[in-house]
């Protein structure tokens, strides 16, 4: 374990109000989720039912939450889910579903009901951060009566859609900020040392550990290796701290974890991960990359149901 110094707080003591106080007023908008990601939204509404599924109050800024879904949703046909931008940073994964819906979704239309949220964390993307306006990490939270107002609005949605899921694929990615920032201020927070880690080169995926799909994750594995390379294990054999079950895979149990792909109860689950910051790939690359997850994941879904 090492200390190393963070801007917020005093080593070794959990953070209180003032502190998170003093870490939002670093946290610089840099983007605009309303000029970036809403009109791609407000575009598609010609092929799809745009959802205003909730609304955010952060300091006085006002962040609508929507999702795109399939104008009718035929009782006959499985259900899948698919989001981006659970941590806000993480930028393939909103483009990655905007990409999917207006580049290959047509491909599905009659075979499958879509739902679809592209950003659930738009504070999170304006200011590049995987907490949200009150230094949560919402992918630890999604509980009904949980802190996190963006996991407490998506399973609002997924229960008001009345319907079971087949599939649901959550987009996310690493990046080197990981390690520079986002653990040195998750240590901080919680009053504890910091302790490095190590950022996988490559795309991989996370499996349930308590309803495990090994093929699923390997057809997704092998669409994606077409696209971008696949992460290797450590020396321990490892993945961010989990052992490595299969080529490309580890394991967390989604439920207890209050993970995303925890809310819909679907029997297929996978939650995605590039590295947009390796020497080896581009940002263009691992767009591509989440797209190919999302088609592989729904067709081996659909041939296996």
């Amino acid at each position: 374990m090492t200390d190393i110094p963070y801007p917020v707080g005093v080593p070794g003591q959990p953070w209180g109000n003032a502190e998170r106080d003093r870490w939002r007023a670093l946290q610089i908008r840099q983007r605009r989720y309303d000029e970036d990601v809403v009109p791609r939204i407000h575009a598609l509404a010609d092929r799809f039912e745009k959802v205003a599924y909730g609304r955010l109050d952060y300091g006085g800024e006002i962040y609508a939450l929507l999702a795109l879904r399939n104008s009718v949703f035929d009782p006959a046909l499985p259900t899948a889910l698919i989001t981006g931008g659970v941590h806000g940073y993480e930028t393939s994964g909103v483009l990655g579903v905007l990409e999917f819906l207006e580049t290959r979704a047509a491909d599905y239309a009659g075979r499958i009901n879509l739902l679809a949220v592209p950003c659930v964390s738009p504070w999170g993307y304006e200011r590049i951060h995987r907490w949200n306006y009150d230094a949560i990490d919402p992918n630890r939270n999604f509980r009904a009566d949980g802190p996190a107002g963006e996991a407490v609005a998506l399973i609002e949605l997924v229960r008001s859609a009345g319907t079971d899921f087949l599939l649901h694929i959550d987009l996310h990615e690493t990046t080197d900020s990981d390690e520079s920032e986002f653990r040195p201020a998750l240590a901080a927070r919680d009053g504890k040392a910091y302790e490095p880690g190590e950022i996988p080169d490559g795309f991989y995926l996370v499996d349930d550990s308590e309803n495990p799909q090994p093929a699923f994750q390997q057809a997704i594995i092998a669409a994606v290796e077409q696209v971008t390379h696949i992460a290797p294990p450590d020396a321990k054999g490892e993945i961010i701290g989990s052992p490595v079950v299969a080529h490309g895979v580890i394991e967390y149990p989604l439920t207890a974890l209050a993970l995303c792909t925890s809310i819909t109860g679907a029997h297929y689950t996978a939650t995605t991960e590039v590295y947009p910051d390796s020497v080896r790939t581009t940002s263009a690359e691992c767009v591509d990359a989440q797209v190919a997850a999302v088609c592989a994941a729904l067709d081996y879904a659909l041939a296996h149901r």
